[in-house]
């Protein structure tokens, strides 16, 4: 039975950020971002990866994104050199993917299988925050759009997510705008994706 949880967007009641990380201890939860709305479950839960996979529609080669309360967190699973750590600090929290070549440990499901890459990011958004130090670890995440679909809105959600997850955190709105995404997995860096986060190209050259 999925449970909906009403939680206010810029102080999220505890007790529900506890309900929330409870489900997500389980399978597969829905939270906010300062993106889209997210899919996301727990490193090393095969059982939630095979179901985020169905439900999208997913094959194994498709790159999830690991949500982190901060960029200290992704040492233990991904490479990134000084510069790149520099840029990087700059710009998190916020709306902004990084690519990174991956550590040998990930989880599987993780890491591209060919590219070996691993893509991350630090929300800003105060759900998402409180989500992640109350679980204190990083999720997996996706976004919320389930097979041939657009990105969901709040409107949706009993009527679509309903029996498919475990809890929902319904905080409003999001922004509806992606990720910029910069992979600093090759020599030089690229910006893949110019979104909600602003960033010159030139920047991550320097």
């Amino acid at each position: 039975m999925t449970q909906f949880l009403q939680i206010h967007p810029q102080n999220p009641q505890q007790r529900l950020i506890r309900l929330m990380v409870d489900a997500l201890q389980k399978g597969v939860v829905v939270y906010p971002t300062d993106s889209y709305y997210a899919l996301g479950f727990l490193l090393n839960n095969n059982e939630a990866a095979a179901r985020v996979r169905q439900m999208r529609g997913l094959d194994d080669s498709h790159l999830f994104t690991l949500s982190c309360r901060n960029v200290s967190e992704i040492g233990d699973y991904g490479s990134v050199d000084t510069a790149a750590f520099r840029i990087i600090k700059q710009h998190v929290p916020g709306p902004y993917t990084f690519v990174l070549k991956a550590l040998k440990k990930n989880a599987r499901h993780l890491c591209h299988p060919r590219r070996k890459t691993i893509a991350f990011r630090v929300p800003s958004h105060p759900v998402a925050q409180a989500l992640l130090e109350e679980a204190n670890a990083p999720i997996i995440t996706t976004t919320l759009c389930l097979r041939d679909s657009d990105p969901m809105s709040p409107e949706d959600f009993r009527e679509r997510l309903a029996g498919i997850v475990d809890a929902v955190a319904d905080a409003g709105e999001c922004s509806m705008i992606p990720t910029t995404v910069i992979d600093f997995s090759e020599t030089p860096p690229r910006l893949l994706r110019q979104g909600g986060g602003k960033i010159d190209e030139q920047d991550i050259l320097e």
